[in-house]
């Protein structure tokens, strides 16, 4: 087999990842995500519309053998279906954490590399070397879909195509795959990948997440057995020619792969609101907005967000609760009149309730080409115009969370208890977060799962 391709050269350093030489910040930084994770499937199962309710009931149907947990579903099934479940439920709520360039790292590639940890029994430390080799491969990819001209919210989602790589290096690491074996495992990803970005605000986005998570694990297992394909997915004709002609650097593959890590620098960012992360300084802006000055709901005539040419956020009438998660329009709106934004936020019930219905009309997207369409560098105004003449502005750039400005513990733990008390005990939420805060020492995930899968409620 040819050592100097491209594919060959990144599978040499992320065969390089091991528990043993990573740094503190990378394995402390393994267990957020997890706790985030599994918080954020936990609150996916209640997502107002049904995507963990059909998907539950999907995979339960299928059958397959009691091998991992479905999350809140009280039962096991095959590590696949149990892949799909959960990652379809990691996303339900896009409360999953993203980073930059934008992607979703944790929601393609935890459900798999759980699925393994329980059905194999692999310890805590292997958890953490999977996920972490999942997040650098997933980046790396990434980084390497240059994307010079792609509108966002246009062509194919992220965790569809590169959160593929990331799910199958997870999985790779969990079931110890050689150097062979690895390079097989991506070559099959490459004709895994896919999702299309024009099913934002439906279920079917979620499912991106949930086929990544199950092509993860699927990708894995064949090339433990010896499924062949091609050594070089990277390589000329590969992925990038395929899915981004003449818009990829395969360099950025290799170069400062690891050195650091990249969950590490720039870091991962863990997102307060259930909902599109291009309304998140919008809706701080109305939350500031409304704190600040006491402003009730019927003190509103009419409302201004100043935005960039981020089209697909621009939904002035979101046909559900679900779309509400990609308008800027509701997000705002709704910060405005309740003072928070969560699950319930996006039910159809408060989409079509009477002071939304009234108000929705009255809020404008205005875009401003000077501000830059990139997540990291813009910034958003928001303007309130009160009934008695009075024009509020708040104008937000930095969002804690986002990386390089982290939500601290208490606020990261505050998310937790509000994702899981809506399926679990408090005892139970409290001894999940106590487990997965002392991941690296535990000999399997067993017990987590337990607590996730519901057991109690099982039949």
């Amino acid at each position: 087999m040819d050592n100097k391709t491209i594919t060959g050269d990144f599978i040499d350093q992320v065969l390089a990842i091991e528990f043993r030489s990573l740094p503190p910040e990378a394995i402390d930084m393994a267990r957020q995500v997890t706790l985030d994770g599994l918080a954020v499937m936990l609150a996916g199962s209640t997502e107002p519309l049904g995507v963990g309710r059909i998907s539950t009931a999907y995979v339960r149907e299928l059958g397959g053998a009691p091998q991992a947990s479905v999350i809140a579903g009280g039962f096991k099934t095959s590590m696949q279906y149990a892949a799909y479940a959960n990652g379809c439920m990691a996303h339900a709520l896009d409360w999953d954490n993203t980073w930059y360039p934008l992607n979703h790292p944790t929601s393609p590639t935890l459900p798999a590399i759980l699925a393994l940890a329980e059905n194999y029994r692999l310890s805590g430390q292997k958890v953490i070397e999977a996920v972490v080799t999942a997040f650098e491969v997933q980046a790396r990819v990434r980084l390497a879909c240059t994307d010079k001209s792609r509108i966002p919210g246009s062509g194919f989602h992220w965790p569809g195509t590169t959160g593929v790589f990331g799910a199958v290096a997870g999985a790779a690491k969990a079931l110890d795959l050689n150097r062979e074996q690895m390079l097989m495992a991506l070559g099959i990803a490459g004709s895994r990948a896919g999702g299309m970005s024009i099913n934002t605000g439906t279920m079917t986005k979620s499912s991106h997440a949930g086929h990544a998570a199950r092509m993860g694990v699927e990708c894995g297992v064949l090339a433990k057995m010896g499924w062949t394909a091609s050594a070089d997915v990277f390589g000329p004709k590969g992925f990038f020619d395929t899915f981004m002609p003449g818009d990829a650097q395969p360099e950025l593959l290799t170069e400062g792969f690891a050195s650091p890590l990249r969950m590490v620098s720039p870091g991962v960012g863990f997102k307060k609101h259930p909902c599109n992360y291009f309304t998140h300084r919008s809706i701080d802006g109305a939350l500031a907005l409304r704190a600040e000055h006491t402003i009730q709901p019927d003190q509103i005539e009419r409302v201004q967000v100043v935005f960039p040419r981020i089209v697909y956020v621009v939904r002035p009438n979101p046909a559900t609760g679900l779309d509400g998660k990609f308008s800027v329009q509701y997000a705002t709106l709704l910060a405005l009149l309740d003072g928070v934004i969560t699950v319930d936020s996006f039910t159809n019930e408060r989409r079509f309730a009477p002071d939304v219905v009234a108000l929705l009309p009255r809020v404008e997207v205005q875009i401003d080409d000077t501000i830059p369409a990139d997540f990291d560098r813009m910034h958003v105004v928001v303007h309130v115009e009160l009934k008695d003449g009075r024009r509020l502005s708040k104008k937000v750039d930095k969002l804690t969370g986002w990386v390089g400005n982290p939500l601290p513990r208490d606020q990261r733990l505050k998310k937790f208890l509000a994702c899981t008390r809506r399926v679990l005990k408090e005892k139970e939420s409290q001894h999940m977060l106590e487990l997965v805060e002392k991941l690296d020492t535990l000999p399997d995930v067993g017990e987590i799962m337990d607590i996730a899968r519901c057991k109690r409620s099982a039949t």
